[in-house]
């Protein structure tokens, strides 16, 4: 007996995904329809419904979709060793889970907040929620924070996610340069990428950019983000690359 193939809607009855997050995956290629019927239609058989369970077990243990994709491509002894490595960050994840819960305790019984552990060793914001903080706190009511939320309620949120990790990336291209001159040739491509994946989320004039670089170099949160990349002092670099960017424009 012929199995039957199951429609996008069957699809995210089981699984719960969304049919816009379901076709986000079509076009990047990472979870393609078994058939496509004259009229269009994405069809799946059961073993893409596997892999898509087997995407979606991967995005609940924080890969990203290129991260995912290239985990797809290896053999599953080659998958084991990295869910393995996966599995050691999430336990220790969990510890510090149960730190804050051990300090919020604390602190809902009256202890001082200063005293608390709670602030060791704690991670920088994620850089979407920086962006998220400086488009609320720099750019208030303008023009430009309302394109910015605009253009966030238009996308999925793995739409969101591609888009700032290839924010990320080209910061780390960036600060491999380092040892070049800020106004050099590779600098500037660079700024013209990372300007390029700005002007994704609002519009960018001379002086909203000249914010941004001052924001880069002063805000300690962009400061501790920014120079993990690197030994040098990253945060001045990529404000100079950006002020002279913003001079040759």
């Amino acid at each position: 007996m012929k199995k039957p193939l199951l429609a996008v809607k069957d699809i995210v009855q089981i699984t719960g995904i969304t049919s816009r997050t379901l076709h986000y995956y079509d076009r990047i290629d990472l979870f393609k329809p078994t058939h496509l019927t004259e009229k269009g239609y994405r069809l799946y058989d059961r073993s893409s419904l596997e892999k898509l369970q087997t995407i979606l077990f991967l995005k609940e243990l924080d890969f990203s979709l290129k991260e995912i994709a290239d985990i797809l491509k290896l053999t599953r002894q080659e998958q084991n060793q990295i869910l393995k490595k996966q599995r050691q960050t999430l336990f220790s994840r969990k510890q510090r889970l149960e730190t804050i819960m051990v300090a919020l305790e604390e602190y809902v019984s009256g202890n001082d907040i200063s005293n608390l552990q709670i602030f060791n060793n704690s991670s920088v914001l994620p850089l979407k929620e920086q962006y998220a903080n400086e488009a609320r706190f720099i750019y208030g009511e303008t023009e430009a924070y309302n394109v910015f939320n605009e253009t966030l309620d238009k996308l999925s949120q793995d739409e969101i996610d591609e888009r700032f990790q290839s924010m990320e990336e080209v910061f780390k291209q960036i600060a491999s340069c380092v040892d070049q001159h800020p106004s050099s040739d590779e600098v500037q491509r660079l700024i013209k990428e990372w300007k390029k994946n700005l002007m994704q989320f609002m519009p960018c004039d001379k002086e909203l950019l000249a914010c941004i670089a001052d924001t880069y170099k002063f805000d300690v949160r962009f400061n501790n983000y920014f120079n993990q990349y690197s030994n040098e002092d990253f945060a001045d670099f990529l404000h100079s690359a950006i002020m002279h960017h913003i001079s040759q424009s």
